[in-house]
């Protein structure tokens, strides 16, 4: 396990002290490996040496995804819930996806039926595929097309070059042009929003 919790994200964060705690038990010593300190330099190692990508989000709270999107161009499947941007970049080759429960199902429920979904997929899918190797090459031919597959698929679609570009077409330019509007005329429909504000607060 590796990653952090954002500060304000409290249930995040005893997430993290329970791994912690099973990781040093002595059922699961040597099993479960916390790494501490997730950050770039720590993030380039695991891409490298990692075989799948696992990423479970609480539908629909995925914060952006980069992570995933890093491992997925670099030949590492994601398994991950259909949330963010593996709800776009999964097309059902280039890795597996987790079906999210129902939002207004109860939380025990919800994380029940995706803890299921996900053992199943990596019981049924996963492991089956990633030890099905070639006894003469000695590994899975079948997992490497799906690492191919997941390069061809979403480096040309998740980049910082699309990501600055739809910034500057959906939120940077339209701000713009509306904040000239404002500008105009010595400050003249800024000064009307500013006044209607204030006569909708106080009779509101």
């Amino acid at each position: 396990f590796a990653g952090k919790a954002h500060p304000a994200d409290r249930p995040g964060q005893d997430l993290i002290r329970a791994i912690a705690h099973i990781a040093r038990s002595a059922e699961f010593e040597s099993k479960v490996l916390l790494l501490e300190g997730y950050d770039l330099s720590l993030a380039r190692r695991l891409v490298s040496g990692v075989d799948v990508w696992l990423n479970t989000p609480t539908y629909p709270l995925e914060a952006s995804g980069t992570s995933g999107m890093k491992a997925g161009i670099n030949g590492v499947p994601n398994l991950s819930v259909l949330d963010g941007w593996w709800g776009e970049g999964y097309n059902g080759k280039n890795g597996w996806a987790i079906q999210p429960a129902p939002e207004g199902m109860e939380e025990y429920k919800r994380n029940r039926e995706e803890a299921t979904s996900l053992c199943e997929i990596l019981e049924d899918q996963v492991v089956p595929l990633y030890y099905d190797r070639n006894n003469k090459l000695g590994y899975s031919e079948a997992w490497v097309r799906v690492a191919k597959h997941s390069i061809a698929s979403l480096m040309p679609r998740f980049s910082s070059e699309r990501m600055v570009r739809e910034y500057v077409e959906r939120f940077y330019a339209p701000a713009s042009r509306q904040g000239k509007k404002f500008y105009e005329n010595d400050y003249f429909h800024a000064r009307a929003l500013s006044s209607w504000k204030a006569k909708v607060r106080a009779a509101w």
